[in-house]
């Protein structure tokens, strides 16, 4: 009898695709015999656009919660508008970010700018202009839109395509486009940005498979995995058909997150023996908030403002919300700000500088309070010199 083991195969798929040497066989001669389970190279979620939104924002809470707090934040900021040295308050600009389009309001508009950017990394604005001043604007899912680049790199144009149908925009001799890009920074690409996400991915799988591999266990009564055990009471092995289709079985009915704990079905010969990891030896939960102190890290947001245990960095929660503000939300803020400037002032033939109301901003509060007293007790100060100090005109002549 043919006492040889024969990996199945998707064990034998997996030495070829990784270049692993495949084991001299040898006849078993023992009494008894357990089988174990294969590790396989881990494997990782893709990096496009669907797999973010879907993975990431739309099934991964500690996802969700991140990109909606910059959002939602960055959307938040009152705008202003500087033209000249002087500030406007009805401005075309203003009056077109503050009413960007009929199914959308100003925050609305801006906290999807900002969704899309977090998530993929890029963003797309189309204007719609009336005798070169902007009256509609309209945010473009970036998983439509390409962009068109000639042989030097250089953008040429945009395209976007939605229900079968593709509209070009291109830019113009004096590099004015109606499609605004924002992007962030991406190392190796010219075109496209590098979203945070895909720099969490590995944090995001694990935070995500660990979800899943307890919903599983509790599914299947919390029992843990082990070794089958094959006693042989009169010293014969099991048969080649035999041993292939217990692997085989094994292979189909009881391995995969889906289908973790789930209970054996053992014949005459074969005992089960537990042999898996506890949650408590796993640290299950430890490694779980790792990841999600991983994936905040990414986005930027301190892990205490998402109730993650163990971080400790700040002294309190209001002091890592002024961070947060500070680190994250505002520079992704002002960069975009200054996009947007330059972009309209392109398309209006003026200098425009668009900018958000420090002082109307409730996240820091604590530095304008912190203020106001240091220069209220200045006594070196008269009262307009205060005033300017704070960001106040005078009342001079």
């Amino acid at each position: 009898m043919n006492n040889k083991l024969k990996l199945p195969s998707w064990m034998q798929w997996g030495r070829q695709a990784y270049n692993v040497p495949t084991p001299e066989s040898k006849a078993y001669t023992g009494g008894s015999m357990f089988t174990l389970h294969a590790q396989m190279r881990a494997a990782w979620s893709s990096g496009d656009y669907a797999t973010l939104a879907k993975v990431g924002y739309m099934r991964n809470p500690i996802v969700y919660r991140c990109v909606r707090m910059i959002a939602e934040g960055a959307a938040s900021a009152e705008l202003l508008l500087y033209q000249g040295g002087q500030e406007f308050d009805d401005h075309p600009v203003l009056k077109t970010l503050r009413r960007p389009n009929s199914r959308q309001s100003g925050k609305v508009f801006m906290e999807t700018l900002f969704g899309h950017l977090l998530v993929s990394g890029n963003a797309y604005v189309e204007m719609i202009a009336l005798d070169g001043s902007p009256r509609e604007l309209h945010a473009l899912r970036p998983d439509r839109v390409k962009v068109l680049a000639d042989q030097g790199g250089w953008p040429r144009g945009y395209e976007y395509s939605t229900g079968g149908k593709i509209a070009r925009h291109m830019v113009d001799d004096q590099g004015n486009s109606p499609v605004l890009h924002l992007s962030l920074f991406h190392p190796l690409d010219d075109q496209y940005g590098f979203p945070p996400l895909q720099a969490a991915l590995m944090a995001l799988d694990v935070h995500n498979a660990a979800s899943q591999w307890n919903k599983s266990l509790l599914d299947n009564s919390a029992r843990p995995s082990g070794a089958l055990i094959y006693s042989a009471k009169d010293g014969n092995n099991l048969s080649e058909d035999q041993f292939d289709r217990l692997k085989r079985e094994l292979e189909e009915g009881y391995t995969g997150s889906q289908r973790a704990g789930r209970p054996l079905l053992l014949e005459g010969g074969l005992d089960w023996k537990a042999m898996g990891y506890s949650p408590r030896d796993m640290d299950f939960m430890q490694a779980k908030n790792g990841a999600a102190r991983d994936i905040a890290l990414a986005f930027g947001i301190p892990p205490m403002l998402l109730g993650i245990p163990g971080d400790n960095t700040y002294s309190n929660y209001r002091e890592a919300n002024r961070a947060f503000w500070r680190q994250t939300v505002l520079p992704m803020l002002g960069r975009s700000l200054d996009a947007m400037s330059h972009w309209f002032s392109g398309h209006l033939g003026e200098d425009i500088r668009l900018h958000f109301d420090m002082d109307k901003i409730e996240g820091l509060s604590i530095e304008r309070d912190g203020l106001w007293k240091r220069v209220n007790t200045a006594t070196f100060l008269d009262d307009d010199e205060k005033r300017e100090a704070v960001g106040y005109s005078s009342n001079r002549t």
